[in-house]
């Protein structure tokens, strides 16, 4: 039988043992895919779980990231987990445009180690060339 526990807050995730960031898994609801490793602070957290869209917390920008503000490809969350020390989130979401990766594949990990070298493992979805034009 599972066990209810209190409201969902940011108090619940341990956001002190990493420094303030905690990893975000994103995995596909439907499929189990996994979609993308990103990082959380508390305001990313609060945000996605008001909203219901997946927020990160960007370390080469240093802000809040939106998942999809330049592309499109938003995250809906379906339900939100937490490993058993509260410092890992996985994020079930439904992936808006069939790419989570900015290379543009479904999936970050779009390549396996074979032996020695890299093998691309994916289909590209989109050409980021047309979709972040800078």
């Amino acid at each position: 039988m599972a066990e209810t526990v209190k409201p969902l807050v940011g108090g619940h995730v341990d956001f002190d043992k990493q420094g303030g960031l905690v990893p975000a898994i994103a995995q596909d609801a439907a499929t189990g895919q996994v979609l993308m490793l990103a990082w959380m602070n508390r305001a990313a957290y609060e945000e996605t779980v008001r909203t219901g869209r997946a927020v990160y917390f960007s370390r080469s920008r240093n802000r809040l990231w939106r998942k999809g503000e330049e592309s499109g490809h938003v995250q809906e969350v379906r339900e939100i987990y937490l490993d058993c020390d509260a410092d890992t989130i996985l994020l079930k979401v439904h992936q808006i445009g069939g790419a989570a990766c900015h290379e543009g594949y479904a999936s970050c990990f779009f390549r396996r180690v074979v032996c020695d070298r890299l093998q691309v493992v994916g289909e590209r979805v989109f050409d980021p060339k047309q979709v972040y034009k800078q």
